[in-house]
């Protein structure tokens, strides 16, 4: 999925009108953060879809092509929609998450796996520079630089091979603009002739991004991840020393439930960092969108302020939360509110939570694969 910059995305609003998820006749309001009330939910909003779509995977598969930025949303879409057609007809792979865990198992894995992904690679491996350097570069890899792309196209391929066939949706392929051409021809590559492939791509506020860095939390303990402003837990504390609030861990399996939960370094910096590759997305969707023969898919992660009501729910909408410390109890207040941002435009938008926008993808989905 692409993060989208709204000059690029204007090009393409006739073709992609605002979608709507509010439908008449659905008045039930569903907790979303519950797994049993999103399956109601999801029956609500795309039943007959869904069920198009089930019917399709039980025989069939597709290539999606997940591009954007980190915290756009692309592997909690993709989780939300294995959650509802099963890990059996749906996979994700993340190029990055790939790229990691192969560079791993060459520094600190067993042998005999070295040499079984040596022998792989060096047989998938079709490119310019000496696959011996392609290798050095892998083992030595750092995240701000980049892996020659026929490498990577060998790496996916491990990936998938160890695997059972199904839909598969791609994230961070392709990354750059020369990237572009191969993409057209990965499902070949990959021995996935006869499978559509379809291109997917998402509008989203930049400040959004910005506050999901900002604000998140993670447990040094268990690692679950969190947002102090867009992603609560059940128990909040105040610290009187430097007078902030911070999250408390409540995952029941973790070892250290109640622990403080803590930032990473470098996410107060926000999107500041990623600027320029900001602006490459922009340019990468508007080359992505102009290409013919492939079927393309626009999701939204938020929707005008002004006419909000027309098109979603209220329970849609990603609540914000801030906190108020009541010194005489000692206790922490957590209030919630709708979260709105301003666009690249100007204009006061709210953004949505996951399950809309995969309703968004799943009805869309259908479109793309011609299911009626």
């Amino acid at each position: 999925m692409f993060l989208l910059e709204r000059a690029v995305f204007m090009k393409y609003e006739k073709e992609f009108p605002l979608f709507k998820t509010k439908l008449p006749g659905v008045t039930q309001v569903f907790n979303l953060s519950d797994s049993k009330e999103r399956i109601l939910y999801f029956q609500a909003k795309a039943g007959r879809e869904i069920d198009l779509l089930k019917e399709y995977l039980s025989n069939n598969t597709f290539i999606a092509y997940l591009l954007g930025k980190k915290n756009a949303g692309k592997g909690t879409y993709t989780k939300l929609m294995m959650e509802l057609f099963g890990a059996d007809k749906i996979g994700h792979i993340s190029v990055g998450d790939v790229v990691r865990s192969v560079q791993k198992a060459f520094v600190g894995g067993d042998e005999e796996k070295k040499a079984s992904l040596t022998a792989f690679l060096h047989k998938r491996y079709r490119g310019f520079a000496p696959f011996e350097e392609g290798l050095n570069e892998l083992i030595n890899w750092k995240i701000t630089t980049l892996l020659p792309t026929e490498l990577i196209l060998s790496l996916v391929e491990y990936e998938i091979s160890q695997s059972p066939r199904k839909a598969l949706f791609i994230d961070g392929f392709p990354r750059e603009l020369d990237q572009v051409s191969y993409s057209l021809y990965f499902r070949n590559l990959i021995d996935y002739r006869s499978d559509p492939d379809i291109f997917v791509a998402i509008d989203i506020p930049d400040a959004v991004i910005d506050e999901r860095i900002k604000n998140r939390a993670i447990c040094p303990t268990c690692g679950s991840p969190r947002n102090l402003k867009l992603f609560t837990t059940k128990e909040v504390g105040y610290d009187k020393e430097t007078k902030m609030f911070f999250l408390r861990c409540d995952n029941p399996t973790c070892a250290s439930v109640g622990a403080r939960m803590v930032g990473k370094e470098g996410d107060s910096l926000g999107i500041e960092p990623i600027r320029k590759r900001l602006q490459l997305d922009g340019t990468l969707i508007d080359k992505v969108f102009s290409l013919h023969g492939i079927p393309r898919i626009l999701l939204r992660n938020s929707v005008p302020k002004k006419s909000a009501s027309e098109y979603v729910d209220a329970y849609e909408i990603t609540p914000a939360y801030s906190y108020e410390y009541d010194e005489a109890s000692d206790t922490v207040r957590t209030i919630e509110t709708p979260w709105s941002v301003r666009d690249s435009e100007g204009e006061e938008v709210y953004s949505l939570l996951a399950p809309p926008v995969v309703v968004s993808l799943i009805k869309q989905l259908c479109g793309a694969l011609g299911l009626q």
